[in-house]
């Protein structure tokens, strides 16, 4: 018996004149059968081919004649339904005594045993099926079943070229789902758009399989190898920090394949065999996938991902076809599709054209949903199945407030969905109108209402909605999105620049919050174990006290870029009084440094932290008389205080800013503040909201930091509060809590005249 190899190209040598004839599709295929069985020495080799959904007997040597176009089967159903329903291959000494064997009488198969079968893949979707079958009862060496596969990759641009399968039906799509189609995903930034469907990666098509010249393929492969093990090599070398750990794990694991010797022999393998570059990566990533799927071990199946990762990067280069959709830029309104996403990927998008994103997967907690966020882009996550069901260029209406998508809606729908949008953008316009409106009680109290912002774009929001400054800037943004640590002078740049922009208006820097749901490829604590609760873990002011490297410089950069300016600095999630007094100790370090240096020293400095650690509220006749501001940071601090993850959806009841037990917790904070003349904030998603912004007015809370988008509601809402009735109503509610507080605020507001969206 001949190697896999040999056996291979000795079939292809045949096809290779098959397919480069004149004749018809049909008349291709059953040459091909013929082809096949000579060379595999075969009783029966037949080819199915998926049509309407079904797969259909459409050339074989050895069956009944009068079954062509006869016998059909469905996805699942029978040996060859299962082979294409599992994308994997069979090879049965008794083919009767499989589960899923279904005998077909027309095709006079009744005499033959063994069977082996292989699926023909087509951009990653089985168009058909490739199988053999023998009288005599025997397993099918391997080298006639890797030699069956490579033919099957050949096949399938041979089916392609021929139109012998429906567009539709190759990327997975039945005559249904031509038509509108709604697919569900988790809400991960809210908002309405609609826009064409683009894939983040385009799809890249093996147009040709069989090689003309095998060294001119070899010479290619090697050449991508190279660049892409450079590429690899690069991104071990970026890392400024974290020695050991999760990153090196990962980037030594891309390594480690990328330098596999076995893999690239396998390619060459293919290569061998006839196929070209590209089609002999392709067709090891396929015996990958088949792999993959017979793997129970989640972290061999990691690896097996990663390898896979690999692949795609190869089959990039050796095609030529790098780059995202970003570097060939939007050209109208555009819904962007991906598995995953990062933060700095998606700020290469033009955000005219960007409406919305989709992903296969996603979190809550995802760096890129931080980012979308800030830029007020929608984003849908946990949506299966994408590239079965979405074509590029598709009509997308994404609703992200209720979790859904409409593919390739009909009339009525766009209709529909746009005069929604348009009332949308009505209440923005009257909310809009509001910007030079200040935020004045019903009563005459004027109420400070701030924005949070976290990149050099957020800026532009602070004029359009007329806000009072940046109540929070999340300096940790510019770590998120950078491949790398950031200089100390881009970080110096950013700073300035973020101050110009707001004017007279205060900014409120928070120094860097990362690790937890923020962690860094490049920052890594050590190289134990990951932390089992993140959010209570190494991160935000206990990363910056160990690694003082970090807040040194950042320090340096905020005290260089407020030079002759008013600098407002909090450090974050403070839980007791020393931290505090450690973090201000790094400041005033660098304070000397630039002064003995006669660098130009901001004029003043205010000192705030975060109270988002409930441990510090007990320590707040300590901590106030060092601070001239407190923030609450409402997200944290309600989940500590319920021991509830913010991000589980089966506590999202248990997550209520209206409960009593947090509103009480928050008035002790506002009565201790007020008898230590210490101005105290709201930061986060509470203050956004109408009755908990109402709740809070009602404890006396007069400074609230929020998103841009609820800056107008808010403000028309402040307009219609009394907060002499507001008051008291809330220490009665919290002397006597209600068993619903929120069903009662809810009234107190009907029975006041204050309506709200």
């Amino acid at each position: 018996m001949p190697t896999a190899v040999a056996a291979a190209r000795q079939i292809l040598t045949s096809l290779h004149e098959v397919m480069a004839s004149r004749s018809a599709a049909q008349a291709k295929l059953n040459t091909v059968v013929e082809v096949i069985g000579e060379s595999l020495d075969s009783e029966v080799c037949s080819i199915y081919l998926l049509r309407e959904g079904m797969l259909e007997l459409f050339a074989t040597r050895g069956l009944a004649q009068e079954a062509v176009h006869v016998t059909r089967m469905a996805i699942g159903e029978g040996l060859v339904g299962t082979i294409a329903g599992q994308i994997d291959t069979l090879n049965l000494a008794e083919a009767a005594t499989h589960p899923d064997f279904s005998y077909r009488p027309e095709t006079g198969e009744d005499k033959f045993h063994s069977f082996a079968g292989v699926p023909i893949v087509r951009r990653e979707k089985a168009v058909g099926v490739l199988c053999v079958q023998h009288v005599e009862p025997r397993r099918y060496e391997e080298v006639e079943i890797e030699a069956l596969q490579t033919v099957a990759m050949v096949l399938s641009e041979l089916i392609a070229n021929a139109d012998l399968v429906d567009e539709d039906e190759a990327f997975g799509l039945s005559e249904a789902q031509t038509g509108p189609q709604q697919l569900k995903g988790l809400t991960l930034v809210k908002g309405l758009a609609s826009g064409l469907a683009v894939y983040h990666q385009p799809r890249i098509t093996i147009e040709h399989t069989m090689a003309e010249d095998i060294e001119a393929e070899r010479q290619r492969v090697y050449l991508a190898f190279d660049r892409m093990r450079e590429q690899i090599d690069h991104m071990a070398g970026q890392a400024e920090f974290g020695v050991g750990g999760e990153h090196e794990e990962v980037i030594e694991t891309y390594r480690m394949f990328a330098y596999d010797e076995g893999w690239k022999r396998r390619i060459n393998e293919a290569i061998d065999s006839g196929l070209t570059a590209e089609a002999a990566i392709e067709r090891v990533q396929q015996r990958t996938r088949m792999r993959m799927r017979q793997i129970d071990d989640p972290l061999l199946a990691d690896r097996m991902h990663d390898l896979e990762d690999l692949s795609n990067r190869l089959l990039r280069i050796v095609s030529g076809q790098l780059g995202t959709a970003a570097s060939k830029g939007l050209r109208q309104d555009a819904i962007l599709i991906a598995k995953n996403l990062g933060p700095a990927e998606l700020l290469e998008y033009d955000k005219r054209r960007l409406k919305g994103v989709i992903l296969e997967e996603g979190s809550l907690t995802a760096h890129v949903v931080i980012v979308a966020r800030a830029m007020g882009v929608p984003v849908l996550g946990r949506v299966r199945s994408l590239r079965g069901v979405i074509r590029e260029g598709d009509l997308l209406l994404l609703d992200a407030d209720q979790g859904s998508v409409t593919v390739r809606p009909a009339p009525p729908m766009v209709e529909a969905f746009e005069a929604r949008f348009a009332k949308s953008r009505e209440r923005q316009a009257a909310y809009a109108a509001l910007r030079e409106a200040e935020p004045v009680t019903k009563c005459g109290a004027r109420i400070t209402v701030m924005i949070n912002a976290g990149l050099r774009e957020d800026m532009p929001n602070l004029s359009l909605t007329g806000a009072d400054g940046i109540g929070l800037f999340r300096t940790e943004f510019q770590f998120l999105v950078s491949a790398t640590l950031p200089s100390r002078e881009r970080q110096t740049r950013l700073y300035r620049e973020v101050m110009d922009s707001a004017g007279t208006k205060p900014v409120v820097f928070r120094t860097v919050d990362i690790g937890g749901d923020k962690a860094l490829p490049y920052l890594r604590h050590d190289d134990g174990p990951g932390e089992e609760n993140p959010a209570m873990g190494w991160r935000a002011l206990r990363v910056a006290l160990e690694r003082d490297g970090l807040l040194k410089a950042q320090a340096r950069a905020l005290l260089e870029a407020a030079g002759g300016r008013t600098l407002n600095v909090m450090f974050p999630m403070v839980a007791e009084p020393w931290e505090f007094d450690a973090a201000k100790a790094v400041f005033d370090s660098q304070l000397a440094i630039l002064r003995r240096n006669r660098k130009l020293l901001p004029e003043t400095i205010r000192y705030g932290a975060m109270l988002e650690v409930p441990a510090l509220a007990e320590m707040l006749d300590v901590m106030l008389p060092k601070l001239q501001f407190l923030s609450i940071g409402t997200n944290d601090l309600t989940q500590f205080l319920f021991a509830a993850d913010r991000a589980h959806p089966k506590l999202a009841e248990r997550y209520d800013w209206l409960s009593p037990a947090i509103l009480r917790f928050l008035k002790r904070v506002v009565d201790a503040c007020a008898a230590h003349g210490v101005d105290l904030a709201v930061c986060g998603e509470m203050g956004g909201r109408p009755l908990e912004a109402l709740a809070l007015l009602g404890l006396g809370i007069r400074r609230l930091s929020i998103t841009p988008a609820s800056v107008g509601p808010l403000k028309e809402l402040i307009g219609k509060v009394d907060l002499a009735a507001i008051g008291p109503a809330v220490a009665g509610w919290l002397a006597n809590p209600p068993v619903n507080l929120r069903a009662e605020l809810s009234a107190w507001t009907a029975a006041h005249g204050i309506a709200f969206d």
